[in-house]
């Protein structure tokens, strides 16, 4: 039996629409709902007017976020990209809070307790966030062994480098990962060379340290981004970062100096953890 050549260019190329159908509509599938995790109701007025400095779609577009992926958060302190990583990964993917423990000082128990509030608050958002202990040497468990494509850490280094724990803090990032996954980290940027104790002090930190301590536990940098660049930011504020918005610390005659200068200068980095 012979069949005509038509016959087979038809049949092929309606195989080929139809991948392509079917691509598309994985692809589209994957694709963050953007407008719901940034404009919807559930977002507070107060964090959503730090979009314009924190750039959060942006940013999570650079580091790669689909809908369908397991994603860490690193300390993710009162919430402010809980409101926009839980309505997106919510259904298709999953979402781990990696919160401090209960079992620390006192302002780690306040912030985990209001954190947890937040949370119960508004279940129909939040009621699939998972939430996991990051409180080492104690413990250290942010998610299953080789489960998570991301792993997220924002404007927290200095606080790990105070306690000592920024090495286990990245291996825990490290052990997280599947192969290929993506760590991403966005940073008080300090000019490189800037001694390590006046880092802890101030909360910014150098790209340069920041690289190092990644690619020390097994990371390799896949790209840098100036999305949450600052130029106007001078990054030698006496009381450090939090002179700026949003904490304003400090005299009360330069406020208006300081809160037209905005948020901090930050890095943008993107790791990979290698495939092999």
């Amino acid at each position: 039996m012979r069949i005509h050549k038509s016959i087979i260019r038809s049949f092929a190329a309606t195989l080929l629409a139809t991948s392509a159908l079917g691509l598309t509509s994985a692809v589209a599938q994957a694709a963050p709902d953007w407008e719901t995790a940034l404009t919807g109701d559930h977002r507070s007025e107060k964090n959503a007017a730090r979009d314009a400095f924190r750039h959060p779609r942006e940013t999570l577009e650079f580091f790669g976020l689909r809908e369908d992926m397991t994603v860490v958060e690193l300390a993710p302190g009162g919430g402010w990209y809980t409101e926009i990583l839980a309505p997106i990964l919510k259904g298709q993917g999953s979402y781990f809070a990696a919160h401090y423990g209960p079992n620390v000082r006192a302002y780690y128990r306040r912030s985990l307790g209001a954190y947890l509030q937040k949370l119960g608050e508004n279940d129909d958002v939040y009621g699939s966030v998972t939430v996991t202990t990051l409180a080492p040497p104690e413990s250290v468990v942010i998610a299953p062994s080789g489960s998570a494509d991301m792993v997220l850490a924002f404007r927290n280094i200095h606080s790990w480098m105070r306690s000592d724990t920024l090495a286990a803090t990245f291996l825990a990032a490290y052990e997280a990962l599947k192969p290929g996954g993506v760590f991403g980290i966005v940073q008080h940027r300090a000019k490189d060379g800037r001694d390590k104790e006046a880092m802890k002090a101030t909360g910014y930190v150098s790209e340069d340290y920041v690289i190092a301590a990644a690619r020390s536990v097994g990371f390799k940098l896949d790209g840098r981004s100036e999305i949450n660049a600052n130029e106007k930011d001078t990054a030698d504020w006496e009381k450090g970062v939090w002179e700026l918005p949003p904490g304003l610390r400090g005299d009360e005659a330069d406020r208006d100096a300081r809160i037209a200068v905005g948020e901090s200068d930050r890095m943008t980095l993107k790791f990979v953890k290698p495939a092999s």
